[in-house]
């Protein structure tokens, strides 16, 4: 059950990003190195992408891979309380 969790979760969230930077479903697959079939089928919670698809997605769209996954709300990794060393 909470496979498909994750899966609705990945698909509304990867959609929102793109719509949010106002970009086709096309252009992302070509960036992604992917077909926009594929970029259909995450949207529409068909599919979960392979683990380096999902890198190049939480790069591009600079959030982090729990946000993708609907893990966490916050899109940014917190470094707060994280001294330099």
């Amino acid at each position: 059950m909470s496979e498909v969790i994750a899966l609705v979760d990945f698909g509304n969230r990867l959609k929102a990003l793109r719509k949010a930077k106002d970009i086709s479903q096309e252009q992302l697959a070509k960036r992604m190195g992917i077909t926009k079939s594929m970029i259909s089928a995450y949207e529409l919670s068909m599919r979960m992408p392979s683990y380096q698809v999902l890198l190049k997605i939480a790069r591009f769209f600079n959030v982090t891979i729990d946000y993708l996954l609907g893990l966490s709300d916050d899109n940014f990794l917190n470094t707060s309380g994280l001294t330099d060393k």
